[in-house]
């Protein structure tokens, strides 16, 4: 059975880097506001996925 947390992080961070390569405001760490959520759902993803793997 496919890990859907696992999935949803690696499309979150595959998401985030993609956008991060096009946007001048994002890679100066002054995210646009589609950035900004990207940014924040990669990190809300990558926290939890991190907790779940101490959990074990």
């Amino acid at each position: 059975m496919p890990d859907d947390l696992h999935a949803r992080y690696m499309q979150a961070t595959a998401t985030w880097r993609t956008h991060l390569n096009t946007c001048r405001p994002c890679q100066d760490n002054q995210y646009c506001p589609a950035g900004a959520q990207l940014f924040e759902r990669f990190g809300r993803l990558q926290d939890a996925y991190n907790q779940r793997l101490r959990r074990r």
